[in-house]
């Protein structure tokens, strides 16, 4: 059987920071990440892939605003919005694996799949925002936004700007999780867990509703990956490797790293909680459920054998 690798996009695998987001940057975007994540097909993986939607939701809720101010348009809740953006994005993602591996001459299935995760509705992250959502803004901006919406913002740990920030919960379960192993392990490429999946928690008779929030995708990446029984975890962002003291004239990048240096690493607060912090956290849950081995890095860097910044047991 072959091995099963969940690969998780970061936001630049389909929007660059110095891009407006039009739907040709993001379709060129995603198309070069899935070229780039062919070398896994050839390293004999099947695999999932998963994605963000910060950037992509955030205009749909600015959609929203403007929709109500000119035309009364009802404003849609924030899951509707997060299912809008699995369904666009895991369209794009779609088409153009379906055009990489065309180019390849690789013959695959390609499924997205809109994906509902649970969560507890009385998780503590609802009284504590800080999932970063929509556009980067001045300071002054985001004070004024903030006192027209009621929005909470913070500024981005890499200082690009400040971004409103939502609740989020932490995933307990993935409710489609055995048709994705199922589909994968026939070696059928699968696109889900978009944005994090869909929050959803459930009454006393197990009747599902919905609940504004907005869940970590690699924090549920890693969930599902622990579920179907995935040997590697990839995470991709905008940097090849994680570093310690980043961005500072001391910084130090990591090459190989355990569980339990990631734990003091973290417990140090050397990542920060809206960028690589929630990575390396999902890091650790994957290997500490049974996974081998997270791989933190660069699409551009798959093809290298020794990639990015490697966390395993011991």
């Amino acid at each position: 059987m072959k091995k099963v690798a969940v690969v998780a996009f970061g936001g630049n695998a389909l929007l660059r920071s110095n891009q407006l987001g039009t739907i040709d940057e993001q379709e060129k975007n995603s198309y070069d990440t899935c070229l780039k994540v062919i070398e896994l097909l050839k390293k004999d993986y099947n695999i999932v892939i998963t994605h963000g939607n910060g950037p992509q939701v955030g205009n749909i809720l600015l959609r929203n605003e403007a929709g109500y101010d000119q035309y009364k348009l009802p404003k849609m809740p924030l899951d509707i919005c997060v299912a809008d953006s699995q369904g666009q994005i895991g369209y794009m993602i779609e088409r153009q694996m379906r055009n990489a591996l065309n180019e390849k001459k690789i013959r695959r299935n390609v499924v997205a799949i809109i994906t509902e995760v649970l969560v507890d509705r009385k998780d503590p992250a609802f009284d504590n925002p800080t999932k970063p959502i929509g556009p980067f803004y001045l300071r002054e901006e985001a004070e004024l936004l903030a006192k027209a919406n009621n929005w909470v913002f913070k500024e981005d740990a890499r200082k690009r700007g400040w971004r409103k920030v939502v609740a989020s919960p932490r995933p307990i379960d993935i409710l489609n999780k055995k048709i994705v192993r199922d589909l994968v392990r026939k070696g059928h490429i699968v696109v889900t867990v978009g944005g994090g999946g869909i929050p959803v928690y459930k009454h006393k008779n197990n009747f599902l509703e919905a609940i504004e929030a907005v869940i970590d995708k690699d924090l549920a990446s890693a969930l599902l990956a622990s579920a179907i029984g995935a040997d590697t975890f990839f995470v991709l962002t905008d940097i090849s490797k994680v570093y310690v003291n980043f961005n500072k004239p001391n910084q130090k990048p990591l090459d190989v790293i355990t569980v339990n240096e990631a734990k003091k690493y973290l417990e140090a607060g050397e990542f920060g909680a809206g960028s690589m912090g929630p990575k390396v956290e999902a890091a650790i849950h994957f290997i500490e459920h049974g996974g081998k081995e997270t791989i933190i890095t660069e699409a551009d860097r798959l093809a290298d054998e020794n990639c990015g910044t490697r966390i395993v047991k011991e």
